[in-house]
């Protein structure tokens, strides 16, 4: 009760540094006499994980005492961490400005490092199988938040000697309703500056927002999208997805299938398997005639169980199976790792533990 209370109460009126852009940083320093290059030996520090102002010995010292008077290091406050797959997969519960948290998942692979990321306080899409769905909306995360979830991470890896290569818009929220400050945070993601990951290992999912998925085509970013589909019929998504009530499937593939056409990149179909609800021959056989094999990838992911729910994880032989019938349509299919139970791994369950011992 006491780690949300001290969430709930805390709303710290100092900024981040990072909520500066970089003209506004360069604006900054320069208000105080300093060289252009200061800004570029901050944001070196910043991305390789300084812990405080005063360490960036390379700045003069009353620099570093005006930084450490006017800003933060970091928008976020961790509140609790996790670990599972014998510590191959952390998630970390951080609490933001206003008294709200947020999850970060950060999953190790031997040759890759991929962080999943929260772009929003809660999610509005309201999917009945997700964690996040069930807690009420809070509110959309400013670029330099979510751009913090990442140089955190860095920071916790670098210790362990490794690199954080990879990031999938696929924490809480519904990325194309933060539209905005999500693109924004891929490019800082990918300023060599502080991260440099390139846009090409960055995934950005939606639920269906057709508009956005057309204005970021328009954004000539070379990311991967990723589209939380579900089901292969408008019946049982507008079930499982309500947003599509808005944006049914023609719309929506349509979209993508553009989206895919015009950047060279396939589309990853995410499809999280409910035992008897979406993982039957039909539903493989619907996914089968939806999808253009050249233009797609279809992402299985067996749902991880979330309380208070009617639905169940399937078996591993009935993956499988469900696989395999995808497959005959000449799709391509992966079958994601189930990472992290024992961590709450799954959207949200982290956050709604900690709420509910409130």
């Amino acid at each position: 009760m006491g780690i949300v209370a001290s969430v709930v109460a805390a709303t710290d009126t100092v900024p981040p540094i990072n909520a500066l852009r970089p003209a506004e940083l360069a604006e900054w320093l320069a208000g105080r006499g300093q060289p252009a290059f200061r800004a570029r030996q901050l944001r070196g520090w910043i991305a390789r994980g300084a812990g405080s102002f005063e360490e960036m010995h390379d700045l003069p010292a009353g620099l570093r005492a005006e930084l450490s008077g006017s800003f933060r290091l970091s928008s976020l406050e961790p509140v609790l961490e996790s670990a599972a797959d014998d510590g191959l997969t952390t998630k970390l519960l951080y609490g933001l400005d206003g008294g709200y948290t947020v999850e970060a998942v950060t999953m190790r692979y031997p040759r890759r490092t991929t962080l999943c990321i929260s772009s929003q306080v809660g999610c509005p899409i309201g999917c009945p199988f997700c964690a996040t769905g069930q807690g009420k909306f809070g509110r959309n995360l400013k670029a330099h938040e979510i751009l913090d979830q990442a140089l955190d991470a860095a920071r916790r890896l670098a210790p362990e000697g490794r690199r954080l290569s990879h990031v999938v818009f696929m924490g809480m929220g519904e990325p194309m309703a933060n539209y905005g400050p999500v693109v924004e945070s891929v490019r800082l993601l990918a300023d060599p500056e502080l991260l440099g990951i390139s846009p090409r290992r960055v995934v950005v999912s939606t639920a269906g927002l057709v508009p956005r998925i057309a204005q970021l085509a328009e954004e000539k970013l070379p990311v991967t999208l990723a589209i939380s589909l579900h089901a292969a019929r408008d019946e049982l998504r507008d079930y499982l997805v309500p947003i599509n009530r808005r944006y049914p499937l023609a719309e929506l593939v349509g979209a993508a299938r553009d989206f895919a056409r015009g950047s060279g990149r396939r589309v990853s179909y995410e499809w999280v398997v409910l035992a008897g609800v979406n993982d039957t021959d039909r539903d493989a056989d619907e996914l089968g005639r939806l999808l253009d094999p050249y233009l797609s990838h279809v992402n299985l992911i067996p749902w991880n169980p979330v309380d208070d729910t009617e639905f169940k994880g399937p078996s591993r032989n009935a993956v499988t199976r469900f696989a395999d019938r995808i497959r005959g349509h000449g799709l391509n299919v992966t079958v994601r790792d189930t990472r992290g139970r024992e961590a709450d791994a799954a959207c949200g369950q982290l956050r709604a533990r900690v709420m509910k011992s409130a």
